[in-house]
């Protein structure tokens, strides 16, 4: 999809008409299937901590699976927009497993919702034992914010930002019926505040990994794009190489798009996965 093509779709657009049109005129060639695709149920992958029998499994999209593995980790890490836990579960798993992990290494996971808070809190318990959790600290501050609340602190941040969503919106009647092209343009102004408290919150040398699960430019590299003019001279954005995923998500390699920044996971091409954006930055000063 070509930038200046998705930013001509200039037409306010609403309700489930409206977000079918706006789809079409940004992937004219690829809609129908990407919307056949993300009606369906989607595909799931098994997680667990060990393994062993009887252990409770997590299920994830391997998008989602794919991109937590893909953070350099560091001491002090940081999940910015954490529930509902999936991706804090494989980062506290690769915290502690990576031989060259430092071993006080810590995890703090944030979620400003309350509820979505709650529901953190039993995923972790319940997927994570006891002395992982005791490495891991709750939050819930506002993510936008967080460059002020602890600046040049940690040394890796997950920027998993509040997105469209367009998997979800499909599926759901109510969300698709209220849905409007708007909303794309607010969500971008959130998603680029997070970001930046995520730039600000780095140490000289740490990454921010920044990812969605959104459809669109404009959520995505547009959002680096305003990163780079606005924090410019305190980070770079590095290359991400796919051969990174894990075995589980081995499969979609091939099928991975390279963007202006970053990387997406699109289902069409990656065998029902996705979607999922992501692209990482390192803070350089």
């Amino acid at each position: 999809m070509e930038k200046g093509q998705e930013r001509s779709v200039e037409k306010k657009e609403r309700g489930a008409s409206g977000f079918h049109r706006y789809y079409e005129r940004i992937f004219p060639d690829r809609w129908a299937g990407l919307r056949a695709i993300l009606e369906g149920d989607g595909l799931a992958t098994e997680w667990s901590w060990s393994g062993s029998a009887g252990e409770p499994r997590y299920y994830l999209d391997p998008a989602s699976l794919a991109v937590a593995h893909l953070l350099p980790l560091g001491e002090r890490n940081l999940d910015l927009c954490a529930a509902p836990g999936g991706k804090t579960l494989v980062l506290a798993k690769r915290m502690v497993s990576l031989p060259a992990m430092h071993p006080d290494a810590t995890l703090v996971a944030n979620e400003r919702s309350r509820e979505r808070r709650a529901r953190l809190h039993r995923v972790l318990e319940t997927h994570l034992p006891q002395e992982v959790r005791t490495r891991l600290r709750i939050t819930g501050h506002d993510a936008t914010r967080w460059g002020l609340h602890e600046p040049d602190w940690y040394d890796a941040i997950l920027a998993d930002v509040p997105c469209s969503s367009e998997r979800h919106v499909l599926t759901a009647p109510e969300a698709l019926a209220q849905w409007s092209s708007s909303r794309i343009s607010r969500l971008a102004v959130q998603q680029f505040a997070i970001l930046a408290a995520a730039i600000d919150s780095l140490r000289a040398g740490g990454h921010v990994l920044y990812s969605t699960c959104a459809l669109t430019t404009l959520e995505n590299d547009a959002v680096l794009e305003r990163a780079l003019q606005r924090r410019g001279d305190k980070v770079e954005i590095l290359v991400l190489d796919p051969g990174q995923f894990p075995p589980e998500a081995a499969g979609m390699r091939a099928g991975v798009e390279r963007t202006t920044w970053g990387l997406q996971i699109m289902p069409d091409r990656c065998g029902g996965a996705g979607p999922m954006y992501c692209a990482l930055l390192r803070r350089v000063s």
